[in-house]
């Protein structure tokens, strides 16, 4: 499919794609497609930030290519690794074969047949469908010199293979980085891409948000589900419920065939929309029917 050719457009085929998002975030999409820059997304968990690269894929129908960040992560384990395991069995056939070539036996172990690729290589492979979608998420879990190198690569959009050469990508892919921002990125990478802050939907955006994805909820129910969480976010809590615990939540009630809420559901539930006990306990008891009364307030004509 051809890249969208306006900002209403972006939002078209997102929508299809079961995304609704703002005409900020399009906006943002559009320019990073038009533009050929990387697509810096920060926000709290549970916002939307991966899937919006999901949902990028699947619209544009490109290979969606993940590189999930962690503490300890390398430049090896993004981009390559040689498969030892395979290299020495080839060695001990060809010591069993006896008079093994050295240098013929070097220049098979160290190509493509034993080359296992990783995320950043694999992005950098042409494809038939155009450029993929690479998603490096949760930035922030990994360090400094990590940055400095991927840094580096949306640079360039190549990589070098010691025994191979350098590879470089026909077509730079379109690319996606997310940060919970539980530290900040260098600013260095930041200026290298488009940068957009994913923030809590408002009340008829997360009301859409949850027809899209949860469209056999009544719609009184999908109100209520929504306020309450709404109300929930402004709450003193550890994590407080992103947008995928209220898809999650309102599925769960979905499936107990729940028609409205009450203190006693919202109880039996709360482990679909808070995730730490410290926070589960301070819902029980009177404040559970506190903040569902406000919340149905809030529902009420003016």
């Amino acid at each position: 499919m051809t890249q969208p050719n306006s900002i209403d457009a972006v939002q078209q085929m997102l929508a299809t794609q079961g995304y609704v998002c703002g005409r900020a975030l399009a906006t943002v999409v559009f320019l990073s497609l038009k533009l050929g820059r990387p697509l810096f997304l920060e926000g709290e968990a549970g916002v939307g930030k991966t899937e919006i690269a999901k949902a990028l894929a699947a619209g544009l129908n490109r290979q969606l290519i993940r590189l999930q960040c962690y503490e300890g992560l390398d430049a090896s384990s993004a981009v390559y690794e040689w498969n030892f395991p395979a290299q020495m069995v080839a060695i001990r056939t060809a010591e069993a074969s006896g008079g093994a070539d050295r240098a013929a036996l070097q220049d098979e172990l160290f190509s493509d047949d034993y080359l296992i690729e990783r995320p950043l290589l694999q992005a950098m492979r042409p494809d038939e469908n155009g450029a993929p979608v690479l998603l490096i998420d949760e930035l922030d879990r990994t360090d400094e010199p990590f940055e400095a190198f991927l840094l580096e690569a949306l640079s360039d959009f190549q990589v070098t293979i010691p025994e191979l050469g350098t590879v470089k990508a026909p077509e730079p892919p379109i690319v996606i980085v997310t940060s919970n921002r539980t530290r900040e990125v260098h600013d260095a990478l930041k200026r290298r891409c488009l940068y957009h802050w994913v923030d809590y939907p408002d009340f008829e955006r997360e009301i859409a948000i949850l027809h899209a994805r949860a469209s056999e909820a009544a719609e009184s129910l999908s109100r209520e589900v929504v306020a309450f969480v709404q109300r929930l976010r402004t709450e003193d809590l550890f994590k407080k419920p992103g947008v995928a615990e209220t898809i999650d939540w309102a599925k769960c009630l979905l499936a107990l065939d729940v028609m409205n809420l009450s203190p006693e559901v919202i109880g039996d539930t709360l482990g679909a929309i808070l995730k730490y006990q410290d926070d589960i306990q301070k819902l029980q008891g009177s404040e559970a029917k506190r903040i569902l009364d406000e919340a149905k307030a809030s529902l009420e004509p003016a």
